[in-house]
């Protein structure tokens, strides 16, 4: 895949909020090229050595790692994470958290599409995220924020006329359009963005309110 733009630094970017993961590598050359890979699969480092291989990168040579933070599994956008993490404190590379959301919007927008859609992605509990974006010529806005809604105002939401897209919606809606977030998209949305983090701070869009006991420290028994 190309773009016309020049690249400012040689990017990995990382989605697995969906279940067709993808990984791109983006380098400054001639051709700035993204080499994504890895649809459908289930070994991150294995489709991250095949990107680089691709990208003929080394690990070292990466200097900006962009992950989607969902929101969509939970598990894929913490493993996502945890890799960044790591990469960061063995390379000390800028971090960038995009919302996968947005990615499914700019990827309906590069597909084609325009008009008013609504990102819609499984929340699970019988619930979704839902997100109103304009997409036009000039690129995708936000209309409305993501939010959780459950099936009876997703189904009212539907009947009134919204366009639903998302990685998996045409299950419930078969009328929907099938969007999924991808990598190479995601490097195109970092090259515009300069925000980077720190990984402590990378954290998956849940929405929900996280609720937890925390483990009493262990006791002394002398």
């Amino acid at each position: 895949m190309r773009t016309s733009g020049a690249f400012l630094m040689k990017i990995l970017a990382l989605e697995f909020s969906s279940s067709q993961r993808s990984v791109a590598v983006a380098r400054r050359d001639e051709l700035s090229e993204i080499i994504e890979s890895g649809a459908d699969a289930n070994a991150p480092l294995i489709m991250i050595e095949d990107a680089l291989r691709q990208a003929e990168l080394e690990r070292e040579q990466i200097e900006c790692i962009a992950v989607g933070l969902g929101p969509g599994s939970y598990t894929g956008i913490r493993s996502a994470i945890a890799l960044a993490q790591g990469w960061q404190l063995a390379r000390s590379v800028q971090l960038l958290g995009i919302s996968s959301a947005h990615c499914i919007a700019a990827q309906a927008q590069a597909d084609g599409l325009r008009g008013r859609f609504s990102v819609t992605v499984d929340a699970q509990r019988e619930e979704f995220y839902l997100g109103t974006y304009q997409l036009s010529d000039a690129g995708c806005g936000e209309i409305e924020s993501l939010r959780i809604v459950g099936n009876a105002e997703l189904q009212k939401h539907f009947d009134n006329g919204s366009v639903l897209i998302g990685p998996e919606v045409a299950r419930w809606f078969p009328s929907a359009r099938t969007v999924y977030p991808r990598a190479a998209m995601l490097c195109h949305l970092a090259l515009n963005r300069t925000d980077y983090i720190a990984g402590e701070k990378l954290e998956p869009i849940y929405l929900r309110e996280t609720k937890f006991v925390k483990a009493p420290p262990p006791r002394i028994i002398c």
